[in-house]
């Protein structure tokens, strides 16, 4: 029994102390490793907390700069991301110009050779057309003076024809066509129309139809002029006018053919040629001026919408050599006015503007039985005001006046603006 004691006693330090040296106990090469990374470790965390401290005291450091400045805090703040987007913006458009460099430098190397190639050809076409230029101008000067007389003398021919019937008292004028007329416009070429009419009342008068751009028109178009006894029509000259269409401003008159009626033979038909000679000059009492306005059409809803624009060069009607014109318009309807408007009084003015609107509600079944009677009116406070001149609108109208209408049935709920010439405010219609 005491030896067994004695074994238990002699065996109890001898684990505990292996238990403790275990550690001693282990191999060479694994404590060297153990004692590096110890090491390390010790290092990396010596070197985190001095970072730590390093940026804690550059925090502390900025704040107490900032507390120092005259501005508050949040205001500095402010103006330092400010400037950081500034220097962004900045930084972005010195970008941007580069890129847009660089883009017109390959767009340039790539077009090198077209370019040349087409140099080549412009400055072939330039050296005809120098030459082309060389010659004009050596031929200019020799050539001037006959050109000149040209353009005063030859405005071109026009072909008619004048048949007289006794028993109707009937004078038939047919304008069959124009030749080598003036170029009027900007292109060099004319839009002619030929108005017919008897002198001196001129109050019967005919329009052909506008043709476009042409120097050699065909019209082919015939008039008549009924209850001329043989008696009156001697007494009368047969004139036909050519006349150079423009929609935005006063028609140019090319020329005019006159034919006094006691000087032909009437007893058959003639058919002649007559040089067209350059026109009379229009006496001021015989200009009544012009209306310019705008027509729109709405099938579907039926409403036929003037705009007055202005008018120019009316003819004087007071002492003073003005008047004082508005305009007035009249709906008719089987030769009956249904309708009626009229813009503001212009006072002492022979240019007024307007740029007035109205409204007529026509009907789609109505439009091609209307007529439109535009007449400017000189307005006096005492007497009766008088008429100055008219322009009557319509699919039974002739002319300009025919051409407008047709124009704004042809473009709906499109305005088209014209300038027309007054007539006598007498001719025989309805105003």
């Amino acid at each position: 029994m005491p030896a067994l004691l004695r074994r238990i006693l002699l065996a109890a330090p001898t684990q505990s102390g292996g238990e403790d040296e275990d550690e001693p106990n282990a191999p060479p090469g694994h404590q060297i490793r153990d004692d590096k990374v110890a090491q390390v470790t010790g290092s990396t965390v010596e070197t985190t907390e001095a970072t730590k401290d390093a940026g804690d005291n550059l925090k502390e450091k900025m704040m107490e700069q900032l507390k120092k400045l005259p501005i508050p805090v949040w205001a500095s703040i402010t103006i330092a991301i400010v400037a950081i987007l500034l220097l962004l913006c900045i930084v972005y458009c010195c970008f941007k110009r580069i890129c847009a460099k660089k883009k017109k430098k390959d767009q340039k190397k790539g077009l090198k050779g077209a370019v040349d190639l087409k140099a080549v050809q412009l400055l072939g076409t330039s050296g005809k057309e120098k030459l082309d230029t060389e010659e004009l101008a050596e031929n200019m000067e020799d050539n001037e003076d006959a050109e000149s007389k040209k353009s005063e003398v030859n405005l071109g021919k026009l072909q008619f024809t004048i048949d007289y019937d006794f028993q109707k008292q009937e004078l038939t004028i047919g304008v069959v066509q124009a030749t080598e007329l003036p170029g009027m416009d900007m292109s060099g070429t004319s839009d002619p129309y030929v108005k017919v009419y008897l002198m001196p009342e001129k109050k019967k008068k005919f329009e052909t139809k506008v043709h476009r751009k042409t120097l050699n028109p065909v019209f082919n178009e015939s008039f008549v002029f009924k209850g001329l006894p043989y008696s009156d029509i001697t007494s009368k000259t047969l004139t036909f006018s050519i006349y150079d269409f423009d929609r935005f401003s006063r028609h140019d008159q090319i020329g005019e053919v006159s034919i006094p009626l006691n000087s032909i033979d009437l007893g058959r038909t003639i058919d002649e040629w007559r040089d067209v000679t350059p026109p009379a000059g229009d006496k001021e009492g015989e200009k009544l001026g012009d209306v310019c306005f705008s027509l729109r059409y709405v099938p579907t809803a039926g409403k036929l919408t003037i705009v007055i624009l202005e008018a120019k060069n009316l003819k004087k009607m007071d002492v003073g050599g003005l008047s004082d014109p508005y305009v007035k318009l009249s709906l008719m309807l089987n030769g009956k006015r249904i309708k009626k408007k009229k813009t503001s009084i212009k006072k002492c003015t022979l240019n007024p503007y307007y740029n007035e609107s109205f409204t007529f509600e026509v009907p789609f079944e109505q439009i091609q039985k209307v007529q439109l009677v535009v007449c400017v009116v000189d307005y006096d406070r005492i007497g009766t005001s008088e008429p100055i001149g008219k322009a009557v609108l319509g699919c039974n109208a002739t002319g300009t006046e025919l051409r407008h209408w047709s124009d704004m049935l042809a473009s709906p709920r499109r305005p088209i603006a014209q300038w027309h010439v007054l007539k006598d405010p007498e001719d025989g219609k309805p105003s």
